[in-house]
């Protein structure tokens, strides 16, 4: 049952990934983040919203250990910890913030529940 859960996780984090990296411009409207005057902020979202969970998920994938699973639990715990600072520094102004929290949440504990 762990191998079929840290599977379908990894490939949750290269299809969210896959998002972000083919389509920046719906991930940025998701995310209320406005293009500057460069194509900066559009390489950003493909970069780190992007296709970095892409190849984390696709490395998890190849390396099949635990280990490798883990560390995909570590990066959506880490995105996990920045939302929620968001959410207290910043203001609870809506639900997504907490729904995206709880993804990230339950995507890092599954993992690295289920893999330390």
């Amino acid at each position: 049952m762990a191998d079929l859960i840290n599977i379908l996780l990894a490939l949750v984090s290269i299809g969210l990934g896959a998002v972000g990296w083919l389509a920046p411009r719906y991930t940025m409207r998701l995310l209320d983040i406005a293009p500057g005057g460069s194509t900066m902020g559009l390489s950003e979202i493909r970069a780190a919203s992007g296709a970095l969970f892409v190849g984390l998920g696709v490395g998890a994938l190849v390396l099949g250990t635990p280990m490798g699973y883990a560390m995909v639990g570590f990066a959506w715990a880490g995105a996990a910890i920045g939302r929620l600072t968001s959410i207290i520094a910043d203001g609870y102004q809506n639900t997504s913030k907490m729904k995206f929290f709880a993804v990230e949440a339950v995507v890092a504990g599954a993992l690295l529940a289920i893999n330390l």
